[in-house]
């Protein structure tokens, strides 16, 4: 650990701070994931420390209380984030992820704190779209076979015990979705940067004009790979969450 370097003060996040870089991206992973999917991403994308957050109700913090709903986990993360809100930031939440994002924007602005220079949208429709989720509408037997179709997607063997507990996180995790409803739009004062992946087969480029109602400054952008690749931190996605700074 370096000399700017302190001990996580929070279990919001798994990654120590820093005080060496001059900024921070807080991310946000999707429904049934934790802060484990962005294993892959560098620590500092062009001197901005990545944050990985870990929501409870998973991962090392499965055995906490889930959040319940998006307003709960704006709330809860909120707490943590104050003392990590003394340098410029910005959000990116992935898919589902971007959702609980977009509401700590808002919590942030109605407590009068720091907000992001800019929230990163992947992979998601607007919230008052949210409720369109094809995952929504899913069986459990449906879910599974989605969950086991990810890991092996990720080059993992689907073993009936990783399944069981990853249907656990999925299931309530889907119920905070579905119980999530923004039915009209609020602006936020940052940017926001959408970022359509061109070959994801369920979110279209169409169904992520909505979020143009919620900034001033809107940024749709096609960027190449699936649904997950996200996950691979690939050089364009990193181009892109370059650009706020």
């Amino acid at each position: 650990m370096t000399s700017g370097s302190t001990a996580a003060t929070s279990p919001w996040f798994v990654r120590p701070q820093s005080t060496d870089h001059p900024a921070r991206i807080f991310c946000f992973p999707f429904s049934g994931s934790g802060a484990s999917a962005f294993s892959a991403w560098p620590a500092v994308i062009d001197s901005a420390e990545v944050c990985p957050v870990q929501s409870p109700g998973r991962e090392n913090r499965l055995a906490e209380a889930h959040y319940g709903t998006y307003e709960n986990l704006a709330a809860g993360l909120v707490e943590s984030l104050v003392p990590l809100l003394d340098r410029p930031f910005a959000f990116f939440g992935h898919c589902a992820g971007a959702l609980p994002a977009f509401e700590t924007v808002v919590r942030l602005a109605e407590l009068g704190l720091p907000e992001p220079e800019c929230l990163f949208v992947s992979g998601q429709p607007a919230p008052h779209d949210a409720a369109g989720d094809r995952m929504l509408t899913m069986t459990e037997p449906e879910l599974r076979a989605e969950l086991e179709s990810f890991l092996r997607g990720r080059g993992l063997e689907p073993r009936p015990d990783m399944i069981d507990l990853g249907m656990l996180v999925l299931l309530r995790d889907l119920a905070a979705a579905r119980a999530y409803r923004r039915t009209e739009p609020v602006a936020v004062r940052c940017p926001i940067v959408v970022l359509h992946w061109r070959d994801d087969p369920d979110v279209s480029l169409d169904a992520l004009e909505g979020w143009r109602r919620y900034s001033g400054s809107v940024d749709i952008r096609a960027v190449d790979g699936g649904h997950y690749d996200f996950m691979n931190a690939p050089d364009e996605l990193l181009k892109l969450l370059s650009s706020w700074r």
